[in-house]
This record gives C-alpha cells, structure tokens and sequence, in this order.
C-alpha cells in the first residue's frame, strides 16, 4: 500500500492536526517506509500463538474485603479546620 497525499490529509484531519504542504511531502516516503515494514510483519507464521491481552501471564492478587476501623472518627477530625461530631464542614463550591 503506498500512500498519497490526500491520504496523509486524511490521517491528519483523523488525528487533528495540520499539515503544511512541504510536512506532508516529507511524510509520504517516511509513512511509506513504516507501512511496508508492518506488511513485512505479515509475512510471519502466527498460527501458533497465542492472542494477548497483556504482555505477561501474571494474575492479580485478590485480598478479602474486610471492614475494620483504623482510626477513630474524633482522631480522623482533629486537626479539620471545622468539623461536626461525625463530618468534614467544607465551604460551597457548586452554585447554581
């Protein structure tokens, strides 16, 4: 596949950004090179692997969900500029 240059607009418009003129004459060899490296790729026997989602076979470690109090509600707004007996007092940011 060899590119033209209403091809390289296109891409551009797709990605949002400009070209000049004299960009997009310099891009056509460049983005030609790149495309007949990644046919080159096709050229590779495949059959045998394995798709990927992620580069490595490593799972998650799942730890249980467990509820527990680290620190009092008194100790947690201590040093809270305003509080009441159970929340942060914030001023209002959100007006209608």
């Amino acid at each position: 596949m060899n590119l033209d240059a209403k091809t390289i607009y296109k891409i551009a418009d797709l990605a949002r950004i400009h070209i000049d003129e004299d960009a997009a004459e310099n891009l056509i060899p460049e983005m030609n090179k790149i495309l007949s490296f990644m046919e080159k790729l096709n050229e590779l026997d495949t059959s045998n692997v394995k798709p990927l989602v992620y580069m490595n076979e490593a799972t998650n470690v799942w730890r249980e969900d467990i509820v527990k109090q680290e620190i009092s509600i008194a100790d947690g707004l201590k040093n809270a500029a305003k509080h009441t007996d159970q929340f942060f007092m914030v001023p209002k940011i959100i007006e209608k």
